[in-house]
């Protein structure tokens, strides 16, 4: 079985420039890895319930690419099971630019930063936008912010996701982490 983010991400002009650059043979081997098969890990779970934001990328009708950030409380990100992600949307600055994006192309891809640790996470997956009462299951599970109004649930069908290189990751701290470590 393919490696879904390596056979979606490496295109032929990835593949070329991994040629050129002599990292090609071992991201072949990458793409022919069975790491998906059984989809987020326990470790994979652990990292993402425990990131209070993450940036989405949608794509335009026209096909511009756009990035927003989300945030909540840390878990606000929820894994619902080994393939699915999910998480409340709630009203914002009503410019609609990803779910109106998401109403054409449901693809999206995740960046899930771990700046302290120097850690990253890349998702990539096909989006449900829900209206609230639409999937209670799901709903039931999420973690909201109080006082906030859900304008929808977002779920988000996990095709592949990729562990980057922490090389160029400079650490940076929350107000929270920093208190922490000088308490």
């Amino acid at each position: 079985m393919r490696d879904v983010y390596a056979q979606t991400m490496f295109s032929e002009p990835s593949k070329r420039l991994q040629e050129r650059a002599g990292s090609r043979e071992m991201y072949e081997r990458m793409a022919w890895s069975e790491r998906f098969e059984d989809g987020l890990s326990e470790f994979e779970r652990e990292f993402i319930e425990a990131r209070d934001s993450f940036y989405m990328a949608t794509v335009t009708p026209d096909g511009w690419p756009y990035i927003q950030h989300r945030g909540g409380p840390a878990g606000f990100l929820k894994v619902m099971d080994e393939k699915t992600l999910a998480f409340a949307d709630y009203s914002g600055n009503k410019q609609y630019i990803s779910a109106g994006n998401l109403s054409v192309n449901d693809r999206v891809s995740l960046f899930l930063m771990d700046y302290p640790d120097q850690a990253r996470l890349k998702i990539i997956g096909h989006t449900r936008v829900l209206s609230p009462g639409e999937s209670p299951e799901i709903e039931k599970q999420l973690l909201k912010e109080f006082g906030a109004k859900v304008e929808s649930v977002v779920a988000i069908t996990v095709a592949g996701y990729d562990w980057n290189c922490s090389q160029h990751i400079t650490p940076r701290f929350t107000k929270a982490e920093i208190l922490q470590f000088n308490s």
